[in-house]
């Protein structure tokens, strides 16, 4: 640089910009070696942001409180650069364009600002004040870093050149976070859940499984997310601590500002400002893993920005690497082990929290299911921005909408509605590929389409079971509980189970299936049908398969929907005309 500098200009006069933070002096002492070798005068300049109108007694104050910084500057001035230091204290809302004028009045040669700790960090779109420094000033700027020690910052020249996956590990801290985890645990009484036998009383049962919400709650996002993901798998835990899990909150504090620029600019290898006209400060959502902003593009696209938060992969992994340990010691204890399945409970959520931790699956999963909802004219999903997207950000077209039972009347309200129904019958049983979450929140109405949002969470299901279900559903179909009997045992593997009472087994299948047919239209749905139906599988010992629990939570879901969308859609008509449709199209 120094060659560089020598053969393209004569460096007469230098500026540094400070706050006077310790960072901001580490980018003066830069400055002033780098006049020092040049023999330059050296400039220091501090922005004073205004709180008050200066026509006011405030105002009068503030301006005299700039006199005496500017005293204090250049005393400072003078102590690091002797006869060559000068001190300009200027009060400015705009720091970033103070300095820039500031420079152009002294006409500076090259103009030094750190990387970190400026004042007037209060806003995304006036923040960044060395970046939008070296987008305004005429003349040279160099952008020295002074991000503290931390382990978690990224220098200009690494970010640069270091891959974007390459994000450094970190090393989990494990036996202090143990000591945290059984401190909390025994605060809340759950040693009595781990170390005695199954407890028979239900209000026992709810009173642990209230426990072990608020322990999950305390203990921070990955015991969160644990309990999210149990609370979709009645086929790992019982129905008191499915409930009580549902009712689980995050509360994860928002990243600041500054975390998120950090993140976005190490993956996108580039000053925010280069991508972004602006970023809007307050977060539509913060979740244990990442937060969602709305953004708008230099070329005007409006998108929302999803960010990874900076330490999110070394505090999973180091609380993942104490549960794999918790697994296995005593996962298969006998008292334990008739409560919760730890080892299966371990792995699924290990498999769970990698996939959301990679932003690329996420993307994957848009473009996977836009080819899966093809045929359907009134569903959708948002645009991906690939070029700007990584494994810690993605960027989405922003979905312009309302909620969907907020949409308007009419016929496109109806055609949708009935294609939000079938597509799930066509993304399980034909695609095995699904939408895992699609709670209200994550559907929206724009432009007479119904737009899925957040594909965090989907489910797969494998051939073999696709055809069971199939088969399931055309008993249902039928209303044949002989039928349905013979094929729930065979998705389960429980056909040559000589202790299960199957006469019992059949007669419960068939109350429940009683029960949905003589129900009015609007409550007639399958997705709770099948629920219920899984709950008599497992007390008689014989559990659904995951992939089915997650499955009819989802449809059960979408069928609330549809319901709120269309009252008068017969879900079993949908249903019997979709399966009708298919078969002969597979037999043809």
């Amino acid at each position: 640089m120094k060659k560089l500098l020598e053969n393209t200009t004569i460096i007469r006069r230098v500026m540094v910009g400070t706050d006077r933070s310790e960072t901001a002096d580490q980018a003066v002492h830069w400055a002033v070696r780098f006049a020092g070798h040049y023999d330059a005068e050296l400039f220091l300049v501090q922005v004073v942001v205004p709180q008050y109108p200066s026509a006011t007694e405030f105002g009068e104050a503030e301006q005299t409180r700039a006199a005496a910084a500017n005293n204090d500057l250049s005393h400072f001035a003078r102590q690091v650069a002797g006869e060559r230091g000068h001190a300009l204290v200027v009060i400015d809302a705009d720091p970033a364009l103070a300095i820039v004028r500031a420079a152009e009045q002294e006409a500076i040669d090259v103009l030094v600002v750190g990387n970190f700790g400026m004042a007037g960090r209060k806003e995304f779109l006036l923040g960044n004040v060395p970046n939008r420094i070296s987008h305004n000033a005429h003349c040279t700027v160099i952008i020295v870093n002074t991000f503290q020690s931390t382990g978690e910052q990224v220098s200009n020249s690494a970010r640069a050149h270091r891959p974007k996956s390459d994000i450094p590990p970190v090393e989990p801290r494990l036996a202090t976070r143990a000591t945290q985890i059984a401190t909390v645990m025994a605060k809340h009484g759950l040693t009595e859940l781990f170390g005695q036998s199954d407890e028979p009383d239900m209000a026992i049962r709810r009173r642990q499984a209230k426990r072990l919400r608020a322990a999950l709650e305390e203990l921070g996002p990955t015991f969160s997310k644990l309990g999210q993901v149990l609370s979709t798998r009645p086929d790992l835990l019982p129905a008191e601590y499915i409930e009580e899990l549902a009712l689980l909150q995050s509360h994860v504090p928002p990243m600041t500002e500054s975390e998120v620029v950090r993140v976005s600019e190490q993956e996108l290898g580039v000053p925010w400002e280069d991508v972004f006209k602006s970023i809007d400060p307050n977060p539509l959502a913060a979740g244990t893993i990442a937060q969602v902003h709305r953004a708008t593009l230099e070329r005007g696209d409006r998108v929302v920005i999803k960010v990874q938060r900076p330490t999110a992969r070394g505090d999973i992994e180091q609380d993942l690497a104490l549960l794999e340990v918790f697994a296995e010691k005593v996962g298969k204890r006998p008292a334990l082990n008739r409560v919760i399945d730890m080892e299966a409970v371990f792995k699924h959520l290990s498999t769970s929290l990698h996939r959301e931790l990679d932003f690329n699956q996420e993307a994957d999963n848009i473009a996977r299911m836009q080819a899966v909802l093809a045929g359907y004219d009134r569903l959708a999903v948002p645009g991906v921005h690939r070029d700007l997207s990584t494994s810690r950000l993605l960027v989405l077209e922003e979905i312009q909408g309302i909620p969907i039972k907020q949409a308007p009347a009419g016929p496109e309200r109806i055609q949708a509605a009935r294609q939000l129904l079938e597509s799930y019958y066509k993304q399980i049983i034909v695609d095995g590929f699904f939408h895992a979450d699609p709670h209200p929140g994550n559907l929206m109405w724009w432009k007479d389409h119904i737009y899925f949002l957040d594909f965090g969470m989907v489910g797969s299901v494998g051939a073999d079971f696709r055809e069971h279900l199939l088969l399931l559903l055309m008993a249902l179909w039928q209303e044949d509980a002989a039928f349905v009997t013979d094929v729930t045992l065979m998705m389960t593997g429980a056909t040559d189970r000589n202790d299960l009472d199957v006469p019992r087994f059949q007669s419960e299948i068939g109350e429940v299936m009683a029960k949905y047919r003589t129900a009015t239209l609007a409550e007639m749905q399958i997705g709770p049908l099948l629920q219920e139906m899984s709950a008599v599988a497992l007390r008689h010992g014989v559990p659904m398969p995951a992939s089915l629990t997650l499955a009819v939570k989802a449809l059960a879901q979408v069928q609330l929907a549809t319901a709120e969308l269309d009252p008068t859609l017969d879900p079993y008509d949908v249903a019997g005309k979709f399966l009708t449709r298919w078969t002969v199209k597979r037999m043809s």
